[in-house]
C-alpha cells in the first residue's frame, strides 16, 4: 500500500500545511522574483518554511513548485532549470518532513488551450518534466492545485498515471455567481467538474484557495452529497485579500476557522490545510481540532 493511503488508513484525517506564496514573501523575498528559483538560490529559507509547518503539526507538507512548471518558468528564462527546480523542491521538502509526507505541488500553467496561447504537445512535454522532477525527488503523492481548466488538468493527471503507484490528488478552485451557485473560470458547476476529475483518474479531489474557510463548506457539502464516499483535501484561504494601509491582509484568523473545520471534520474530510494567508498559527488550530476530534471518535 502507498504510504499516503497507509496513513489515511491508520490516522483517517491528515493535517496539511498552509501558504508557501504568502509566508515567502513574509520572510523578506522580492515579490517580483521567481518564488521557486529560491530551491536552487536559498534553500534555507524554503526548508525554514516546510520546517515550520512540520513543527505547527503537518502530516503532510507540499514543495515550493507550485508555478514551477516549464510554461511557467519560462516567463523568468528559467524553462531550462525546470527539471532541477523541481527535483530539489521536493528534496527540501522531505528533508524538513523526516517521517511525515510530501506531495508535489503542481500548479496551472496560465495559459489557456481554448484560445491557442498553448497546445496540448507542448503542455505535455511542461507537465512531464515537473512530474518527473518531483518524483525523482521523492514525494509520496502529487498535489494539482488551483486548478479551473479541465481541459488542462487532464492532461497533467494522463502524465502523472505514468508514473506507477503515484497518488494523484486534485484541488478546483470555484467562484460564486450572482445566483448564489459556484463554478470554475471555465463555467464547469461542481457536480459536473468533480465527475470529470474522478473519470481522468483522480484518486483524492477538493478545493483550495478562491474562497475562505466558512464558504467552502458549501463546496464541500455538495460534493460529499454527490459523492459520499470520495476522499476530500480542502486548503482555503484565510479570507479573501483585503487591501489595509497599502497591505494585502487576510481576515480569517486562527481562532475565526474553528468552527469551519469542525464542520469539515463532520463531513468526513481526509486532508484538511490551508492556502493564501494561512499560517503556521493556522495549522497549529487545525491540528488541536484534529486531535479533539481523533480521541472524541476513538
Amino acid at each position: 500500500m502507498n504510504k499516503l493511503f497507509e496513513k489515511l488508513e491508520n490516522l483517517k484525517i491528515l493535517v496539511s500545511d498552509g501558504a508557501w506564496g504568502t509566508e515567502l514573501i513574509k520572510s523578506g523575498i522580492n515579490s517580483n522574483i521567481c518564488p521557486e528559483i529560491l530551491n536552487l538560490e536559498n534553500p534555507d529559507k524554503v526548508f525554514n518554511i516546510a520546517k515550520q509547518y512540520i513543527e505547527a503539526g503537518s502530516d503532510i507538507i507540499s514543495t515550493n513548485s507550485f508555478g514551477a512548471s516549464k510554461i511557467k518558468l519560462n516567463s523568468y528564462s528559467l524553462s531550462n532549470k525546470t527539471y532541477i527546480i523541481n527535483k530539489t523542491a521536493a528534496e527540501i521538502s522531505k528533508k524538513a518532513a523526516g517521517d511525515k509526507l510530501v506531495m508535489g505541488s503542481i500548479g496551472p500553467c496560465g495559459k489557456f488551450l481554448l484560445t491557442d496561447e498553448i497546445n496540448e504537445s507542448e503542455l505535455e512535454e511542461s507537465f512531464y518534466l515537473q512530474i518527473k522532477g518531483l518524483v525523482d525527488g521523492g514525494v509520496d503523492c502529487l498535489l494539482f492545485e488551483t486548478f479551473y481548466d479541465l481541459d488542462e488538468l487532464s492532461i497533467g493527471i494522463n502524465i502523472a498515471k505514468d508514473f506507477t503507484n503515484i497518488p494523484i490528488i486534485c484541488s478546483l478552485t470555484f467562484n460564486k455567481n450572482n445566483d448564489g451557485n459556484f463554478f470554475t473560470l471555465m463555467g464547469n458547476s461542481i457536480e459536473n467538474a468533480f465527475e470529470e476529475l474522478l473519470k481522468f483518474g483522480a484518486n483524492i479531489v477538493g478545493v483550495n484557495c478562491g474562497n475562505g474557510f466558512n464558504t467552502t463548506i458549501e463546496i464541500l457539502k455538495q460534493i460529499k452529497l454527490k459523492f459520499p464516499s470520495q476522499k476530500l483535501i480542502v486548503q482555503p484561504n484565510a479570507g479573501l485579500p483585503e487591501l489595509v494601509s497599502e497591505k494585502i491582509i487576510y481576515t480569517e484568523t486562527p481562532e475565526k476557522i474553528v468552527t469551519a473545520v469542525e464542520n469539515y471534520l463532520e463531513l468526513g474530510v481526509s486532508i484538511i490545510g490551508g492556502c493564501c494567508g494561512t499560517t503556521q498559527e493556522h495549522i497549529k488550530t487545525i491540528r488541536k481540532l484534529v486531535d479533539q476530534w481523533r480521541n472524541k471518535n476513538r
